[in-house]
């Protein structure tokens, strides 16, 4: 009997050393895993894996981001982020505002009423004021833009976030981003182009994360949003939204075999730029991307718009608001998007045919799309509500997917991504 006391007050003393929260698990050296989309191709994505202890580097603050990341180096290389950096700060860690970047005698007013339509015409700005505004825009980008090169994985740790930053893959091989969110590239010195559009613009210089040359890249449970400075809360000038952000994530320049996998992209406009223009035809061949199981919410465009690329599409979740929308898929100029079992959520404003738009774009594939709970045949209604318009799209893409995880039905994994997807949801 006192045997058995005695194992019963061990057993109690064990549960009560039990911490409340079990330790997150390391993920710092995970690998892409076999078949999970484009980057498992040709060897597949490991980051920094292959990291020494030298070169694992938790970081607190926008210096010491810098130094780990050490100028775009290809050093194997893990990068662990733990709380909010903010990357307008100065080298002592006080914060900058555009004010602080603002150099020549450059001001928003001088600025306006230097390119004034009105006066000014529809000549691109130059003189001055377009002089200063680049000095400006140049002060910033040394603090904002950070180069991350070859062989490196950045993980965040737990709540970990990095806002006003414009982390950039350039030219570089084998990169992981996971479980952080990035928030609010902020452009303090837009600049504008009478001719865009027809009505002229604001162009904006930063995404929060832009892959431009890169290859065998890894973005998951990923957060991406302009929390913070929305553009909706932006003033108009010259009748244009004075727009102050540009991608959350763009994949451009001849970028290749990339995964985007249980990530969210929020209230932002133009979400996700596959290939550059419709001259960019070195694209061809490249711009291999897998989006799955990603979430668009209250995103207005491009989620994503394609160039060239061959794309496989599946079991995203998008959710769109009762603001302004345009489109979720944008089918351009050679682009071979493959869409299976996606689910789309919209108000009564938006119809199936909204979905879609077509800028010289040739073929969709599509199968499996669920609209406000209804099966639909995307293609069908694009072409049927369009037919007159705008050319026809086929269903012949040119390729089939075979790189890829278990394909939910869209009701499943529009449940699973609203649960799954976005940073500290990593199982």
């Amino acid at each position: 009997m006192r045997k058995r006391h005695l194992v019963v007050a061990l057993g109690l003393l064990g549960m009560l050393c039990i911490p409340a929260h079990a330790e997150a698990r390391d993920i710092s050296r995970d690998t892409l895993p076999a078949n999970d989309g484009w980057a498992a191709a040709d060897g597949g994505t490991t980051g920094g894996a292959a990291a020494d202890d030298a070169h694992v580097y938790t970081v607190t603050d926008r210096a010491g981001l810098v130094r780990a990341l050490d100028g775009g180096s290809a050093t194997p290389k893990i990068i662990k982020i733990a709380g909010t950096i903010d990357a307008n700060t100065d080298d002592t860690g006080d914060h900058l505002d555009c004010a602080d970047y603002a150099t020549d005698g450059y001001g928003t007013k001088k600025y306006l009423a230097a390119y004034d339509p009105r006066t000014w015409g529809a000549a691109k700005p130059s003189g001055p004021q377009e002089e200063a505004r680049q000095a400006s825009a140049a002060k910033q980008a040394e603090r904002i833009v950070l180069p991350v090169g070859s062989n490196t994985t950045i993980v965040g740790l737990e709540g970990a976030v990095l806002k006003g930053a414009s982390l950039q893959v350039k030219n570089a091989d084998n990169v992981i981003v996971r479980n952080l969110e990035l928030r609010d590239a902020y452009d303090c010195f837009p600049v504008w182009q009478p001719n865009t559009g027809g009505l002229g613009d604001w162009k904006t210089a930063y995404d929060n994360l832009w892959l431009t040359g890169a290859t065998h890249v890894w973005v998951d449970h990923v957060t991406a949003s302009d929390k913070g400075h929305p553009d909706e809360k932006e003033p108009t000038y010259f009748a244009r939204n004075y727009l102050r952000h540009d991608g959350l994530l763009d994949i451009t320049n001849g970028s290749d075999l990339v995964t985007v996998s249980w990530s969210r992209f929020a209230d932002h406009d133009k979400a996700m730029l596959i290939g550059n223009g419709d001259t960019a035809t070195g694209d061809r061949g490249k711009l291999r991307v897998t989006l799955h199981h990603n979430e668009f919410e209250s995103v207005v465009q491009r989620a994503p718009r394609v160039r060239f690329g061959q794309v496989h599409l599946y079991n995203n979740r998008y959710v769109v608001d009762e603001g302004d929308y345009r489109y979720s898929v944008g089918v351009s100029t050679e682009s071979g998007i493959h869409a299976e079992n996606n689910a789309f959520t919209t108000p009564g404003h938006v119809e199936v045919a909204d979905l879609v738009k077509s800028w010289n774009g040739t073929a969709l594939h599509q199968t499996g799309t669920l609209f406000n709970g209804y099966p639909v045949d995307l293609l069908a209604i694009y072409n049927a509500y369009n037919s007159g318009s705008e050319r026809d799209l086929t269903a012949d893409v040119g390729w089939t997917p075979t790189l890829h995880t278990k394909i939910d039905s869209a009701e499943v994994a529009d449940r699973e991504v609203a649960r799954g997807a976005g940073a500290g949801r990593i199982p």
